[in-house]
């Protein structure tokens, strides 16, 4: 009499394939690369206006390291410490084109 149909087997009908596409990189690394050229364009504009400085732009510079210094495995996953290995992809992340993960702990 009733027919069973996919949400009603359980689980979610959402499909996110478990890697990144490889054009799904390449528009994280422009993301990436888009921020790092916002911040350096900041930073040339307040040095031509008299030489200001941003305390947030120099801690920018201090803390989070350029796109091309990431490591593969920081550009695409994140650390999650309830997954198996403590990573896991970031398209995983929701809203995850929006969020910076530039930083992960060392050694994950």
């Amino acid at each position: 009499m009733f027919k069973p149909t996919s949400p009603l087997s359980g689980g979610l009908l959402w499909k996110i394939p478990w890697r990144l596409s490889s054009m799904q990189k390449a528009r994280q690394r422009k993301r990436l690369k888009l921020v790092d050229k916002v911040v350096d364009t900041v930073s040339m504009a307040l040095q031509n206006n008299g030489g200001m400085t941003a305390k947030a732009v120099d801690r920018w510079y201090q803390e989070m390291p350029r796109e091309e210094e990431m490591l593969p495995k920081d550009k695409y996953t994140i650390f999650d410490r309830k997954e198996k290995r403590y990573r896991k992809g970031i398209h995983k992340l929701p809203k995850w084109t929006r969020v910076s993960q530039r930083l992960n702990p060392p050694g994950f």
